[in-house]
């Protein structure tokens, strides 16, 4: 009965976060001309009426855009039979402009997860999939500046649909930074934050959470649309057991 009111009390929270977000959406349309097309103005800015400019723009996490990113990650080598875990993350920006100097960035990340389980022999192996936590984050970013940056605060709130497998368990809280440069035909940036549970389950099998995440990432645009990135993640979780055994803290279980 405590797990259940517990989900009723994060799904309260999600609502919480979620509907001003879609009030404000639903206010600022874009304007448009005569014949249909955007019309660039202080909320849509001028970039974004060019192709080059478009580009760049997406590829600011927190630009003045709305865009809905999709990025798919599997990772091999899981478990003893070396399956394949997939983990596609659907990432929506909103923008909400704070009168003349600010803006208020939102990102929703929500993974849609796979995640292979060895099961007990003669059982085949097999795998859970579903919604893991969503990772909202909000960030307060300067609408002028040489160099691109915000700050601001995110989340994870316990929405996986199979606690056990797919989410933490908790809900959770912490800084998140961002800073890029944009210079021609390039895009330099780095995001990073750290977060810890405030509330959720107290048993063994969901320990505290203490995380950090660092992600910098390299764009190279080139001609007719295209372009080239790298971004590399650096996560560390700072309540991991070391043993002392003489094995890496990677091989522990």
């Amino acid at each position: 009965m405590k797990t259940f009111e517990y989900k009723i009390a994060a799904l309260g929270v999600l609502a919480l976060l979620i509907l001003p977000s879609v009030a404000m959406v639903a206010q600022e349309k874009p304007p448009v001309d005569v014949e249909g097309a955007t019309v660039a103005t202080d909320k849509t800015p001028a970039a974004a009426a060019s192709g080059d400019g478009l580009r760049k723009e997406s590829q600011n996490p927190i630009a003045n855009l709305i865009s809905v990113p999709f990025q798919e990650n599997p990772d091999f080598g899981i478990g003893s039979a070396n399956r394949v875990q997939n983990v596609l993350n659907i990432q929506p920006v909103i923008p909400f402009s704070l009168g003349e100097k600010w803006n208020l960035i939102t990102r929703w990340i929500t993974p849609i997860i796979y995640q292979p389980l060895p099961v007990a022999p003669p059982e085949q192996l097999t795998g859970v999939s579903g919604l893991g936590d969503i990772n909202p984050s909000f960030i307060f970013s300067p609408k002028k500046s040489k160099v691109i940056r915000g700050a601001g605060i995110t989340a994870f709130v316990p929405t996986a649909t199979n606690t056990t497998y797919l989410g933490q368990g908790k809900l959770s809280l912490g800084p998140t930074v961002v800073v890029l440069y944009q210079p021609a035909h390039r895009t330099l940036g780095l995001l990073t934050n750290n977060y810890w549970s405030v509330a959720g389950h107290s048993d063994q099998n969901k320990p505290a959470v203490n995380q950090f995440l660092l992600q910098y990432f390299i764009n190279y645009n080139m001609k007719k649309g295209y372009y080239l990135t790298v971004q590399p993640t650096v996560a560390a979780n700072w309540r991991a057991r070391v043993l002392t055994s003489g094995l890496c803290p990677w091989e522990a279980d």
